[in-house]
């Protein structure tokens, strides 16, 4: 069995900040990277960090690597400075959802109860 170098607590503290899917946050950065002079290639629209999100979220926790942890410890820390602890749906200037929709979390979007 492959180990992981992700620890648990970060493991799940990631998937409870990013609550939005691989395909919601790439459709996110197309949009988000399309502008009324250019537009992006589609695999390159957006923030870099967002692309570093949905690959992390398209891989199996054993093949997750040194860097992407660094992603991941960065994006629980960016999204958990930003919002409650509780994570409820939160409405807010359109300039902060959108910079937390480009770390793949929507405030908008109802906490999944598990």
């Amino acid at each position: 069995m492959a180990t992981s170098i992700v620890d648990d607590d970060l493991w799940q503290a990631f998937h409870r900040v990013v609550n939005m899917t691989s395909r919601e946050l790439r459709e996110w950065l197309a949009v988000e990277g399309a502008g009324e002079e250019t537009e992006e290639v589609p695999d390159r629209a957006g923030s870099e960090i967002g692309h570093r999100v949905a690959d992390i979220l398209a891989k199996r926790r054993s093949d997750l690597t040194p860097e992407d942890v660094t992603v991941m410890q960065q994006v629980v820390g960016e999204v958990m400075a930003e919002r409650d602890v509780d994570l409820e749906p939160t409405a807010g200037e359109a300039s902060w959802r959108h910079r937390l929709m480009d770390l793949g979390h929507d405030p908008l979007k109802p906490v999944e109860k598990g």
